[in-house]
Formats: C-alpha cells, structure tokens, sequence
C-alpha cells in the first residue's frame, strides 16, 4: 500500500465522519486485466458513498490504489504531490465547493488530470455540463456497477492521453505555421521589374523539421533598371538567427529601394546586425552584386562571404574578387572594397552560402570548394534551374551516408537573359 499525503488508514464500513484516508484494493489472486499505471483518486465526502466506490473497484478488472479525500482542497493538496496520472472520481457537492466549479479548481491544479464526476439520479444534466466544462465523463451514482465503474475510468484517462495529443498537433501545427511565415521571410520573391534578368534560387534547410537558420537572400531591381542581389549567413542555427537574417534581408531591401550606395548598405547591415544580436560572437557574412543595365560588368562586394562561380557558356569558373572581414566580427573597423567583373554576354553567377561545399562527402573529408567546383563543371551544360538543383542534389547525396548535409543551403543563379537564353 503506497502512503499518501492526506492519510493511510482502511475505511471501516458503516463508519461515518471518517478523516481523509487511503483505501487499499485487496491484491487479486489472477493476473490483472488492466494496469492502469495511474492513481484513482476519490473525491467525496460521504463515507458511505466512498465504501461503495472501493467495494466496486475492489470486484473489477483494475489494479490499482484508491485515495479518497473529502474536500477539494485536500484533493487539490494531494494532486499537486502526485507525479503519476490520475483519474479524479470526482463528486459536485462538497464542504468546501458545490458545482461545476469543482471540475475547474480541478483542471486548474492538475490540467493532465481525467476527470469522472459522480452525480445523482436527478442531475444527469449537470454532469452533461461538467463534460462540457472539460470533465472526460460522468456516472450517476445509483446506476454504479463493477464493469461500468472500470471502464469509465479506463476511458477517462485514455480520453485525456488523446487531448493531450491533439493538443501536442495543434502546438506542432502552430510551430509549423509560424515556421512557415519565418520561410516566406527568408525566402522572398524577387522584385524584377521585366524578363531581362533571370534569377534562381533554391534553399535547403540542413536539418529535419528544424527551423531554418541564418541563411538569407534577395534580388530587387530599381527603376534605372540596376539589378542587385544579396546572399549572406548569420553564424548559427536558432530562431533568434533567422530572425535576424530575416531582419538584415529587409534592412537590404530597403536600403536598396531608397538609393542607398553599395558600400553604404554593407555599412547599415553591420550596424543592424550588432543591434539586433542577441549574442556578442553573432556575425554574418555576405555578398552584395549590382548588375548595372549596360550588362558588360557586374559589381561585387564581399564581406567575409565564400567565392562565387562564373559560368560562360558550359564553362564554369571559381571566382574570389577581393573582398572585407565578416560583419560583426570588428563592428565600425572593416571596410570592403567594391570589385568589377566583367560579364561576358549570357554569362551567369552562382551565389552559395557556405553549406553547400562544408558537408562531408567522407568518413574524415568535406567536399570543399575543389569538390564543388568540379562538381559544377561536371553539371556545366545544364540550364540555370537544373544546375541549381543538381549542385544542392550532389552535396546532399555525397553527405547522406554521413548524417546529411549539417548547414542550411541557399544558392542563387543570376545573369541577363530572357527564359528563352537559359543554356
């Protein structure tokens, strides 16, 4: 027989006013059909009522312990020490409550509680109400057996294992519209203004059902028909990074639609990036490009950001124009020069973010930016999407026998062109 806070004694039949007690259910010579795994807790303060309950459990299929209380304050003493479930057989009209008020103190104390409330003949429709109010069932007292008794509670507890699963959905499926709203943040539509640039991206988030990381991109053309793109990695893995390369994506954004020069833009992100952070190691990196519309050069700017490819015809190149230290590593120290490339007609850049090469592709190798560039050669002759994707597709399936890729994805394809150009 276990102890419980509020007493431990057998209940005498006929024996009235009886303090608060613990009812041992005589052990049963056969095997039990159900083991609750769970604690019945009797809530009355009729004695007689109480002996009825513990003759009836005692003559079914369940093994487990009775502890009866008599007000619902000492069942709300005990329900707070009890670490395992409880089924509360639980009667409305007590010293110290009267009503369905009863079954909210209740939930109020322990909300993973089942709830069975007792009523009479005459109030089969409060106990309707009491189910309404978050009760699992009720039983009129007069109407009480052995096997109704037992699989009343039996079907109480599982009704309450089945809310708290719905209610653990409903939480995943909030998480997973949040995470949704958080992708469409990281993840926006480019702003072109006609169909003479062309622009792919693809991001892939390098872990299962985790939310996405600091990786953040974007593409804007303004009105002198300029095109700029931005790629850029907050370090980290969290929700408090993404959020933060969310913030630094609008922050560019904006920047980029009020006439904000390149290396002015480079500045404000760092200035963001130090307020917002909620850790003093936090950086980023990043590479900002202007496609001006004479189409013969394109501007890069690169702030501790890895190298881009170049792809003319169904050669592909690595390129590493000269470039500044990360954002947030010296706030107000750095400085990044702005580099011109020449742009051969139809030539394309592919933009990455560090997942893409830092995977592993063996027991103690990573496949690298030499095993990225030759991948990309290999898939040099396929169009813009389908380079993209067989680039993300061969660094994952090189890291898949090694837990996969450990670091989200992002990748841009950029160049002039119609649809109809994509070699």
């Amino acid at each position: 027989m276990t102890e419980s806070p509020v007493g431990t004694s057998q209940i005498p039949a006929g024996t009235p006013g009886i303090p608060t007690q613990q009812v041992g259910i005589p052990h049963r010579p056969e095997p039990p059909l159900w083991n609750l795994d769970a604690t019945i807790l009797l809530v009355e303060d009729d004695a007689g009522d109480a002996l009825l309950v513990e003759e009836m459990l005692a003559d079914s299929e369940l093994d487990s312990a009775l502890t009866w209380c008599k007000t619902l304050g000492e069942a709300r003493t005990f329900l707070r020490a009890s670490a395992a479930p409880v089924c509360v057989l639980l009667d409305l009209h007590l010293p110290d409550v009267h009503g369905l008020d009863a079954v909210r103190q209740i939930l109020e104390t322990d909300g993973e509680a089942a709830i069975v409330v007792l009523t009479g003949l005459e109030d089969s429709g409060t106990g309707l109400r009491a189910v309404a109010g978050g009760a699992q069932d009720y039983l009129v007292k007069g109407r009480l057996g052995p096997e109704i008794l037992a699989r009343a509670i039996r079907y109480a507890l599982q009704r309450k294992e089945v809310e708290r699963a719905a209610a653990a959905l409903r939480a995943n499926q909030l998480m997973a519209q949040e995470n949704a709203r958080l992708e469409r943040g990281l993840l926006p539509v480019p702003l072109l203004r006609d169909d003479s640039f062309r622009a792919r991206a693809r991001y892939e988030p390098g872990r299962v059902h985790g939310l996405l990381s600091g990786d953040f991109y974007d593409v804007v053309q303004t009105a002198d028909g300029t095109v700029h793109a931005v790629i850029g990695d907050v370090s980290g893995h969290g929700a408090a990074e993404a959020a933060l390369g969310v913030c630094l994506r609008v922050a560019w954004r904006t920047a980029v639609l009020c006439g904000t020069s390149h290396v002015e833009q480079i500045a404000l992100l760092e200035e963001i990036l130090v307020a917002e952070r909620s850790d003093s190691h936090v950086f980023a990196t990043v590479t900002s490009l202007a496609f001006p519309p004479g189409r013969r050069h394109v501007q890069v700017l690169r702030a501790g950001h890895p190298g881009l490819l170049l792809r003319e015809g169904t050669d592909v190149t690595w390129v590493e124009p000269r470039g500044g230290m990360a954002l947030g590593l010296l706030p107000g120290v750095g400085s990044w020069p702005t580099v011109d490339i020449p742009l051969p007609p139809g030539a394309g850049l592919v933009l990455f973010t560090d997942g893409l090469f830092e995977g592993r592709d063996g027991p103690d190798s990573r496949l690298g930016e030499e095993g990225l560039l030759a991948m990309a050669r290999a898939n040099g002759h396929l169009p813009a999407r389908a380079f993209v994707d067989a680039l993300v597709a061969g660094a994952a399936e090189g890291a898949a026998p090694y837990g996969g890729l450990a670091d989200d994805v992002a990748v841009l394809h950029l160049g002039w062109g119609s649809e109809d150009d994509e070699h």
